[in-house]
């Protein structure tokens, strides 16, 4: 069984890529937490497929309907969401939820899919159906005793992460109307370009506290770059060049691998655990088992190998950590620091150039991809998902520290 994030705040997918939807549960939001249907759009709108020119070509609405934990005593206004209808005997058809408050049950949601040219993955199809290099075609296969769709990729779809991002858009809401907590992302490479300044590197000198102002040139700079050349990323320079190698390399028929920095903003200290519940190895393990994903680091990650302790200590005063190569977390709680991590993304494993491969029986052949609509660089679109899984752990370890403070008045009835 699949669950992302729990034991407290937890979500839940259904769905294959070219299936009739996806479908989404998510458990253990509060009661009272307003909910704008429109709010969780936005972070959709920069997951979707055409969302960047320099990602896949196929264009999906992904337009998420609310169906269950929400309510308003103002029918009207709760009840304004996308009409859904079955045309199967007797036609039915029911509203749903555009807006209204948690109520503490759980949260379901539907995504209904269209865009999917299912005929492009003939060539995979039954026991003898090609393999292509770097994807779950030929474990899948063999796992599920020949039954695994192979559509898109089926459940291995990165389509499966509306899922993550309708969760995750929850929890970033709770937290920034709770703490003020932000999530953002940027790209800090691709292919063998890297970023001179960076995301990291600007949250650095913040402290425990940040007040929205601070992150307002952060938004717009990855905002502009977003916009303007189709790549989130702080530093613009490398953003240009690097939408110029993708560029180059679509027209070459390859792919590039690339890496994401995603940081955490006022999340608030002493969330985590220091063993089997520590937030570092929670997050390790939600960002680091995404879809292509090969590494996760946090803080100054690997770097802090090559230093001496007195080096790589960071120093403490009455307000706080002086430096964050800790990343946020001290063994696997909170600081309250820019919590920091950048995860890797190997080359997007769907290429035009002919390679070695095998059919499903294990016979070798040439494998030659005939059709198709792929990233060249998955990592680029993939920011807003480390952002929502990233809160999503963030939600489940605050609700964790919260259930060790019980006040008996929150047990009266009379």
């Amino acid at each position: 069984m699949e669950i992302l994030g729990g034991p407290l705040f937890s979500v839940a997918g259904a769905g294959e890529s070219h299936g009739p939807g996806i479908v989404t549960i998510v458990f253990g939001c509060p009661p009272g937490l307003w909910l704008d249907r429109a709010a969780v759009q936005t972070h959709l709108d920069r997951r979707r497929p055409g969302s960047t020119r320099h990602g896949t070509p196929r264009r999906e609405d992904d337009r998420v309907a609310f169906l269950a934990g929400l309510y308003q005593d103002d029918h009207e206004r709760l009840l304004a969401g996308p009409v859904l209808s079955m045309a199967d005997g007797e036609p039915v058809a029911a509203a749903t939820y555009d807006r209204g408050y948690t109520t503490g049950e759980p949260i379901a949601a539907v995504v209904l899919s269209g865009g999917g040219k299912s005929s492009h993955y003939a060539q995979f199809a039954g026991p003898e159906g090609e393999v292509r290099p770097g994807h779950t075609d030929l474990v899948k296969h063999h796992q599920s005793g020949g039954l695994a769709d192979i559509r898109g990729g089926g459940r291995s779809s990165y389509r499966s992460t509306l899922s993550d991002v309708i969760g995750g858009s929850i929890a970033r809401l709770y937290l920034q109307s709770t703490f003020e907590t932000v999530f953002l992302s940027s790209v800090v490479q691709v292919g063998p370009l890297r970023a001179a300044a960076t995301l990291a590197d600007a949250v650095g000198a913040f402290g425990p506290a940040v007040e929205p102002g601070r992150l307002k040139p952060l938004a717009r700079a990855l905002g502009d770059t977003w916009q303007n050349v189709g790549i989130p990323a702080y530093d613009a320079e490398f953003a240009a060049a690097a939408a110029e190698l993708i560029k180059q390399t679509r027209v070459a028929g390859d792919s590039l691998g690339a890496a994401v920095e995603v940081v955490g903003l006022n999340v608030p200290a002493l969330a985590g655990d220091p063993l089997y519940q520590s937030l570092k190895l929670r997050l390790m393990g939600s960002l680091g088992g995404l879809h292509a994903v090969q590494a996760c680091e946090i803080g100054d990650g690997a770097a802090v190998a090559g230093r001496r302790g007195s080096e790589n200590n960071d120093p403490i005063r009455q307000s706080g950590y002086a430096a964050n190569s800790h990343g946020g977390l001290i063994g696997g709680i909170t600081t309250g620091n820019p919590l920091v991590a950048r995860v890797y993304f190997k080359p997007t494993s769907s290429i035009a150039r002919p390679q070695q491969s095998v059919r499903k029986n294990l016979e070798e052949i040439d494998f030659e991809l005939r059709k198709g609509r792929h990233d060249p660089c998955v990592g680029v679109r993939a920011g807003v998902t480390l952002e929502s899984r990233m809160a999503i752990e963030v939600m489940n370890a605050v609700l964790m520290h919260a259930s060790r403070q019980v006040d008996p008045a929150d047990f009266s009835l009379f």
